[in-house]
C-alpha cells in the first residue's frame, strides 16, 4: 500500500468514526440540543407567542388570544405550558377573584429573540426562491408520475 493510499484509508476511517460518534451523540432528539429546541419551538404557534411577548410585554391569557388570531384557547394553553416548561415564558398567577394570570418572556426567552429575528429575515429574503423551487419540484413530480395519479 502506498503512502497516499494509506493516508486516504486512515482519513476515511477517521471520518467514519467521527460520523458514528456524531450520530451516537446527536442521533436522538433528546441528545441533540438543536433538534431538541427546534422540536419545541418549531410548532405552529410557539414562535408567534414568543414574538408577541417581545419587548418586555406582559400579557394576560385573553390578550394573547386576541393578538394571535386563529389559535384555539386549548392550543394557546398547550403552547404556553410548553414554553413555560422550557423556561422561555414566565407565568405569574395573582390570587384574586377572578384569577389573574400574566405571561412574559424570561431572560432565556429574550435571549432567543435575536435568533428568531435572524430566522425571520432569512425567511423573508428567501421565501420567493423557496416557493419557486417548491413549484418546480411539484411540476417535475407531476410530469414524472402523470397528472392523473397526483392526489388531490
Amino acid at each position: 500500500m502506498t503512502f497516499e493510499t494509506n493516508v486516504k484509508v486512515r482519513n476515511a476511517i477517521n471520518q467514519w468514526n467521527m460520523d458514528e460518534n456524531i450520530l451516537k451523540k446527536y442521533g436522538s432528539i433528546e441528545e441533540c440540543p438543536v433538534r431538541n429546541v427546534l422540536d419545541r419551538i418549531g410548532d405552529k404557534w410557539s414562535l408567534l407567542v414568543l414574538m408577541v411577548l417581545e419587548d418586555g410585554v406582559v400579557l394576560r391569557f385573553n390578550e394573547l388570544n386576541r393578538y394571535i388570531t386563529n389559535i384555539s384557547q386549548k392550543m394557546l394553553t398547550v403552547t404556553l405550558k410548553s414554553l413555560e416548561a422550557d423556561g422561555l415564558v414566565k407565568r405569574t398567577v395573582f390570587p384574586q377573584i377572578p384569577p389573574k394570570v400574566e405571561y412574559e418572556l424570561t431572560p432565556t426567552g429574550k435571549s432567543l429573540l435575536p435568533h428568531l429575528h435572524s430566522l425571520t429575515r432569512w425567511a423573508l429574503n428567501n421565501m420567493a426562491t423557496i416557493k419557486i423551487s417548491r413549484k418546480s419540484y411539484e411540476m417535475a413530480f407531476v410530469k414524472k408520475i402523470g397528472e392523473d395519479k397526483v392526489p388531490k
